[in-house]
């Protein structure tokens, strides 16, 4: 392999003209999702990430790098060198806010340009892989608006999905413009894929473009819920959680000392809130908990061996030495496992608590298809090892985040392998590739006059352990606020209670400087110190577009913005329409609507006349012996209407209506042709979000919403279908 790669780099050094490109460096960026600060052996994890620690070994570890506490917000950031609210991201892409909240628009705007569409003005090939959430949900159509997509936004190349998570199985997948079929393969994994994919760009480019550099994206859906992993990667790791989390988190904790990536001084904080000490959990609980772990861990190491695999194809093509990559976390480990672990992300979506006996009759099931798994908190505490709290939070548990970068031209050899402990953000990222790559940011970009870069350049670190870097940065997302300066912390802390009012926020103050574990609220000792960063904040937040701030969880899913197709009350679709996806679908929730089929069949004719979910949430409405049948799969209980007719041969017209009576529940009726012919009481529906896997028309693809068809392929309707009618009232 080695020299085969060297021959390959003497080849393309001979192929490339002598034009400015040849001194531009190919730029990957690689970023795990929900993956906690000490995930990675090299931040002092017992899992096995090889590829990822011999990047540290030849490249930097920075133990003071930080994100935004969720996912989109970071990666507008990463990717444009901007504040997420001026860039407006302020929050997931999920929640678009509407005109009011210009800075909770669920998408990048177009004066702050990405990194792609600069590179690409300056000569470079563009890739995106994996996860993109930055465009708002309701966008995410077969149809468009394309506006937000990637390609819209400076990349030539996307293979990923458009939302928050991925089932790794059987991902919604998008190529370029356009929703493609999963493959059907008994041993198909996202991740895979994604490098699969990667490497054949990878390919293309070194084989037919050398003398262009390249810039890549690539957003795994790992290690994101739902964590599925092939079993042999569980196997792994059998026993080496037996020992609970107490004992784990010590041992990180001890190697991370070892390592340098903590001070010495570092305290451990105690178990957070609701994490109950290991030695007092059942044996039922301890079985459970150990494989969720084991799952995790097997997860993380798979996506390590992915990355191996283009670390690889990068120097088989003479790549890797002209390439700068850049590692990290978008945020801090979830919570969203509460207590118990989940294993239906739907149910964990809408704050519903599962049961541990649900979860231990399918603890050998966890990591497989037939769970979407999430790991209990008291494992993401140990993610976050040693600071507190999780992934929304403002302590460093929720926004520190492991930071690898690996440019060889650009480092000195004595200076490879080592810890650099100043203050650096998602923003400075692109800056500093900017520099590297000597670009200047453009004025304007497709004649939009663009803002200018809020992040700055930490290329002068990569060679000098005591070059400065910035002072000061703000963070909020959904209410919650922190601001950094100099060593110093603050904290606002906010209450449902207290609804939109932010002057009754708690604020706590750490010298995170000699307190990286935020074990010492000094807000009582130093007031003078709080104010001034509390005025700081609000001259930061004025800045850089903050306010107006609200406080939004689960409900962010409910906002649907007047100038969104979902704001509809009338929606028509056909047999043929690829899967919408959940998020672009007719909104539904706690609303009555009706769903009109006008179909035509024979008594042999069968099937799904239309079904939004999967095996773990949502509704189906089909034929199946002649029955009409309706549907409604909570998560952790089904409401079934079945008709008492039989759905006659030639043409009919079937209505499924719901008469919402209540907070989240209501009425079910079917109608064949007029006539009332099955009825129930559907006493629980969701709060915030059906499913994760969208609407199809005339078939039931990927995961099967009933198991009453879980044999029958798509149990796709073999009559014909005029068209499907949803009427929604407000």
């Amino acid at each position: 392999m080695k020299a085969e790669a060297a021959q390959n780099k003497e080849a393309k050094e001979n192929d490339r003209s002598a034009g400015e490109d040849t001194e531009k460096p190919n730029i990957v960026y690689i970023v795990l999702d929900d993956s906690g600060f000490s995930d990675l052996a090299s931040y002092g994890s017992e899992m096995k990430t090889p590829n990822l620690d011999k990047l540290a070994e030849n490249g930097l570890r920075y133990n003071n790098s930080h994100v935004t506490p969720v996912c989109s917000p970071t990666r507008a950031a990463l990717l444009t060198g901007r504040n997420p609210h001026s860039a407006g991201m302020a929050t997931v892409a999920n929640f678009d806010m509407g005109p009011e909240y210009p800075n909770k628009r669920g998408r990048i705007k177009p004066e702050a340009g990405t990194v792609a569409e600069v590179l690409k003005e300056n000569g470079y090939n563009t890739y995106a892989l994996g996860k993109w959430h930055l465009a708002p949900s309701h966008q995410a159509t077969p149809a468009g608006p394309y506006e937000n997509w990637p390609l819209a936004k400076g990349f030539d190349r996307f293979y990923g999905f458009l939302e928050d998570s991925s089932d790794q199985y059987k991902p919604e997948l998008v190529q370029d413009n356009s929703f493609i079929e999963t493959p059907d393969d008994e041993n198909y994994h996202f991740s895979e894929d994604l490098v699969d994919q990667a490497n054949q760009y990878v390919t293309d480019h070194a084989s037919v473009n050398p003398d262009k550099p390249f810039f890549m994206y690539l957003a795994f859906g790992a290690q994101h819920q739902p964590v599925q992993v092939p079993k042999k990667y569980i196997d792994m790791y059998k026993g080496v959680y037996d020992k609970g989390w107490d004992e784990i988190r010590k041992e990180r904790f001890e190697r991370q000392k070892e390592l340098g990536i903590i001070p010495e001084n570092t305290g451990l904080p105690p178990l957070n809130p609701g994490v109950k000490p290991w030695d007092q959990l059942t044996k039922e609980e301890k079985n459970a908990f150990i494989r969720f772990q084991e799952t995790y861990a097997g997860f993380m190491t798979h996506t390590d061996e992915q990355i191996g695999r283009l670390i690889d194809n990068l120097e088989r093509v003479g790549e890797l030495e002209d390439t700068m990559i850049v590692f990290l976390s978008d945020n801090g480990a979830s919570s969203m496992g509460k207590d118990t672990g989940s294993i239906n992300h739907t149910l964990a979506y809408n704050d519903i608590k599962e049961s541990l006996d649900d979860i231990a009759k399918n603890t050998k099931y966890i990591g497989s298809d037939k769970t979407k798994a999430e790991f209990p908190q008291g494992w993401a505490q140990v993610s976050g090892t040693p600071y507190r709290l999780y992934k929304s939070t403002m302590y460093n548990a929720g926004i520190k985040s492991p930071l690898i970068v690996y440019y060889p031209k650009g480092m000195k050899e004595e200076a490879r392998g080592e810890v650099r402990s100043q203050f650096v953000h998602a923003i400075d990222v692109t800056p500093t590739v900017y520099e590297l790559a000597g670009i200047k940011l453009p004025t304007e970009i497709k004649g939009v006059e663009q803002m200018p870069l809020h992040g700055e350049s930490f290329a002068d670190t990569f060679n000098d352990g005591g070059a400065e870097t910035r002072k000061t940065q703000f963070f909020e997302n959904n209410g919650q606020r922190a601001i950094y300066h100099d060593g110093w912390k603050a904290i606002g802390l906010h209450s449902p209670a207290q609804g939109q009012d932010f002057t009754l926020d708690k604020w706590e103050l750490y010298h995170v400087a000699e307190d990286a574990s935020e074990t010492k609220d000094l807000a009582g000792a130093q007031p003078e110190k709080l104010k001034e960063l509390q005025d700081l904040f609000e001259e930061e937040a004025g800045k850089y577009n903050v306010f107006p701030m609200s406080f939004i969880m689960g409900d962010g899913f409910l906002s649907i913005p007047k100038d969104s197709l979902r704001a509809k009350n009338s929606f028509t679709f056909y047999q043929g329409m690829s899967r919408l996806p959940e998020g672009a679908s007719p909104f539904l929730i706690n609303r009555s609507y009706s769903i009109t089929v006008p179909i035509k069949r024979d008594k042999k004719d069968e099937g799904v006349l239309l079904a939004l979910g999967s095996t773990e949430s949502g509704y189906t409405l089909y034929i199946k012996n002649n029955r009409l049948v309706y549907e409604y799969n909570r998560g952790n209980k089904v409401y079934k209407i079945e008709s008492r007719q039989k759905v006659p041969s030639g043409p009919s017209t079937i209505t499924y209506k719901f008469d919402h009576t209540g907070q989240h529940k209501g009425t079910g009726t079917l109608y064949l042709n007029g006539e009332k012919v099955g009825e129930a009481a559907i006493e629980e529906t969701h709060k915030f979000k059906l499913s994760f896997e969208g609407l199809d028309i005339g078939k039931d693809s990927n995961y099967p919403v009933s198991p009453a068809y879980v044999k029958q392929r798509d149990f796709e309707f073999t009559g014909e279908i005029e068209k499907v009618v949803y009427q929604i009232q407000q």
